[in-house]
């Protein structure tokens, strides 16, 4: 049981005009492991002849009757010490004055105490998911209740970004801005609450790290091609400019992956080799970027135009084998 502070003297004729009572409660949906108990107590002697606890002018005990139609009130102690009472599951609307009213052989007199009740901070109303498009404004809501007042802070998971208050204004939000959201509220009554919410950032493809590939005939070939977007990017692969290649034909197979796509030939011939195209798609925008299949030399030291008699004659004064 909680005891008002300061503590009630015992002498009847001394008692404390007024003192406070402080109890923390946790609303609904989530009741506390032990429901919160508050339990005025008044200190009296064997002069008093009546007494009784009274709420905003309602007759809650009288002595040992009880007047009070609440369950959750009962009487605690009555002895010629003390007289208590015992109120259990506290909520809010139990907060306000309680009077102690008692009856000497010289006088009537009244002891008072105020009950507190102080209730966690919890998020009532928060934003929902949200996706734009690159560029646009963003604004989400953070509500909570609580008695002291909460405070709110909205902090952004991945960067550590934080900013004080309900709402959250982003001006022409990146794509370096999106992720997950937490919205934290206290009031240093219970541990904080907190929840989350995801901004989803649209934006179009951007092609980047593409290669040109020099794989010799009769060997394997690959050309990759790799793009940022949101939603994500679909692929389509061309060879001059004009020709969409597709898999299973010309011996070529594509492999489209999440952010990029593979162009795979499995033995090279004479046709594969010449330029392609990588066009990356969403509802945004469009990007390509071009890349090349070129031809090895018939030897690591001769350039492609070099006729069969000249690289043989090199390789000889090399003391070197030619590969035919």
């Amino acid at each position: 049981p909680l005891t008002p502070d300061p503590q009630p003297p015992a002498s009847p004729a001394l008692a404390s005009p007024l003192s406070a009572l402080l109890v923390p409660v946790t609303p609904d949906p989530q009741p506390p492991a032990t429901p919160a108990v508050s339990a005025p107590s008044c200190s009296i002697d064997e002069e008093v002849t009546r007494v009784a606890w009274l709420n905003r002018s309602n007759i809650l005990y009288a002595g040992n009757d009880k007047w009070s139609i609440d369950p959750r009130v009962r009487l605690l102690t009555n002895s010629p010490a003390e007289f208590s009472i015992l109120i259990a599951s506290v909520d809010m609307w139990d907060e306000g004055l309680y009077t102690c009213s008692f009856q000497t052989q010289a006088k009537p007199h009244t002891a008072q105490v105020y009950l507190i009740v102080h209730v966690p901070a919890r998020i009532t109303n928060i934003s929902s998911a949200v996706t734009v498009n690159e560029g646009s404004d963003v604004s989400l809501l953070c509500m909570a209740t609580g008695k002291p007042e909460p405070t709110v802070t909205w902090r952004q998971l991945r960067d550590g970004f934080t900013s004080e208050g309900e709402y959250l204004e982003i001006t022409e939000i990146n794509r370096q801005q999106a992720g997950e959201y937490e919205c934290v509220t206290a009031n240093g009554v219970s541990l904080a609450d907190s929840k989350r919410v995801l901004i989803t950032v649209n934006y179009p493809p951007t092609i980047k790290d593409v290669k040109d590939a020099y794989p010799p005939v009769g060997k394997p070939a690959l050309l990759r091609c790799e793009a940022m977007a949101v939603p994500p990017a679909e692929f389509e692969w061309f060879k001059d400019d004009k020709h969409r290649l597709f898999g299973g034909l010309e011996g070529l197979r594509i492999r489209n992956e999440r952010t990029r796509s593979m162009l795979l030939i499995d033995n090279v011939t004479a046709r594969h080799y010449g330029n392609y195209s990588c066009l990356a798609s969403n509802k945004l925008g469009i990007s390509n970027a071009s890349l090349r299949l070129i031809r090895t030399s018939p030897c690591p030291w001769c350039p492609a135009s070099v006729s069969p008699l000249v690289q043989w004659g090199r390789a000889w004064r090399r003391g070197t084998q030619m590969p035919w």
